[in-house]
């Protein structure tokens, strides 16, 4: 009876030890992402911060990181815009607008002029139509959000900022980033597109994740103390 017991105290206990190692290494985990956040955000935003780049052809430039802002000079080929699909602003449903800037030298870049109501899905957008002359563009280098292998279909529709994918229905050379237009001289003549906002930097929720699974862990240590005690206070143990 007193080996029984012992059995099925050692494997109480177990299961807690267990289950508390695994919470605490989820915690840990959590906390490992934290930091990796913190420090991804640390290097946003001295890359926001950073001098201004100006983007004049398009080959690449060590000095071309996302988030990093820039400005370019040219003249927008509307004929192959795009619309990258499904992009929300202030929750209401719509597209990015991606227009091609063409430089003096023959190649371009893909600017992000801003967003459009879900409606619009049929390129160029005429009700956000660009200037037609040349225009300055001020803005921050974007992320590229794919790896050169989704196009834009026969609509001009794509899925994601893939600067590749674009890149490669277009009759020229496409700097390596997209720009994300924050202003532009001259303006656009009408309300739209609207400028894509940057995206707010957060710590996400990884912080509170690791308290819960260090909270799972105590749980589980005190649920199995408290088995246990019951388990003696039956059998006669106390």
């Amino acid at each position: 009876m007193r080996g029984s017991r012992s059995r099925r105290v050692a494997a109480v206990l177990a299961v807690a030890v267990v289950v508390a190692t695994t919470c605490v290494g989820l915690g840990l985990w959590q906390l490992r992402r934290l930091d990796e956040r913190r420090a991804l955000n640390h290097e946003i935003l001295d890359r926001r911060s950073a001098t201004p780049i100006t983007i004049e052809e398009a080959s690449g430039s060590a000095a071309a990181e996302p988030y990093r802002p820039a400005a370019a000079h040219g003249t927008y080929d509307v004929e192959h815009e795009v619309l990258v699909y499904g992009r929300s602003l202030d929750g209401e449903a719509g597209h990015h607008v991606v227009t091609p800037l063409l430089f003096s030298d023959g190649g371009a870049i893909l600017v992000v002029r801003g967003w459009v109501p879900f409606a619009m899905q049929a390129v160029p957008v005429r009700e956000a139509a660009p200037p037609a002359n040349q225009v300055d563009v001020n803005g921050f280098l974007a992320p590229d959000e794919g790896d050169g292998t989704v196009p834009p279909d026969a609509d001009g529709i794509v899925g994601v900022l893939d600067v590749g994918g674009i890149a490669s229905s277009l009759p020229y050379d496409v700097f390596p980033l997209p720009l994300q237009l924050a202003d532009q001289t001259p303006p656009q003549p009408g309300s739209l597109p609207i400028p894509v906002p940057l995206p707010e930097l957060s710590e996400g929720p990884h912080l509170s994740y690791a308290i819960q699974w260090f909270s799972f862990a105590v749980v589980a240590l005190v649920g199995g103390g408290i088995l246990v005690r019951r388990d003696r206070r039956a059998t006669g143990g106390l």
